[in-house]
């Protein structure tokens, strides 16, 4: 079990032009499919001359989401290839759109595997030259809730695996609201209904 994974912190680009054709890709970090199809409209906006906006997303510390899309070219000439380039460097929670603009002369399907997949292996290697894959941690959440005379036993736990807090609520009854590497949730689950059972 993972409980880290590659990503990227900011955008990164890539070129490639075959026989008059020209293919931009941009490679963007996102966390959900609702972020890719708001980018996906953007683009379509932005490049509303080009021919096709094609791309390939995985989401998921294994990329257990992914999905590939050809927007009308041939089947699997254009969003498998994109997918290839991220399989091959490892990173997720990403999306790489390539925009094409059709330059006269048709490139044939194994013109169009070549071109896509280099297009978007440039925004990867861009996104690598200029230092922008990061490495990140799988986190889970856990929200706990204990009256407040165990406060600093609870405290005592946050300081010694160190969660992030996401969230604190301390009335009467208190509440707080952890997030921990994937790892480590077990031992913070143990040390919380430890102190439960004193």
């Amino acid at each position: 079990m993972r409980d880290t994974y590659l990503t990227v912190k900011e955008v990164a680009e890539g070129y490639y032009t075959e026989k008059r054709s020209k293919f931009y890709a941009f490679l963007h970090h996102v966390d959900t499919a609702e972020e890719v199809r708001t980018l996906q409209q953007q683009y379509r906006k932005k490049y509303y001359d080009a021919r096709h906006v094609c791309y390939a997303y995985r989401i998921g510390p294994e990329g257990e989401e992914y999905r590939a899309n050809d927007d009308g070219e041939p089947s699997s000439t254009a969003g498998k290839p994109i997918l290839g380039a991220m399989l091959s460097a490892d990173i997720t929670n990403v999306v790489i759109f390539v925009i094409r603009y059709y330059g006269g002369v048709n490139l044939g399907t194994g013109g169009l595997i070549v071109a896509y997949r280099e297009a978007a292996r440039m925004a990867v290697e861009d996104a690598r030259e200029r230092e922008l894959i990061e490495e990140r941690q799988v986190e889970e959440e856990i929200t706990y809730t204990f009256p407040y005379e165990m406060m600093n036993s609870v405290m005592k736990v946050v300081k010694d695996l160190e969660p992030r807090i996401v969230a604190q609520d301390f009335q009467m009854t208190c509440s707080i609201t952890l997030s921990i590497r994937k790892t480590m949730m077990p031992q913070l689950r143990a040390r919380l209904e430890a102190i439960q059972n004193n």
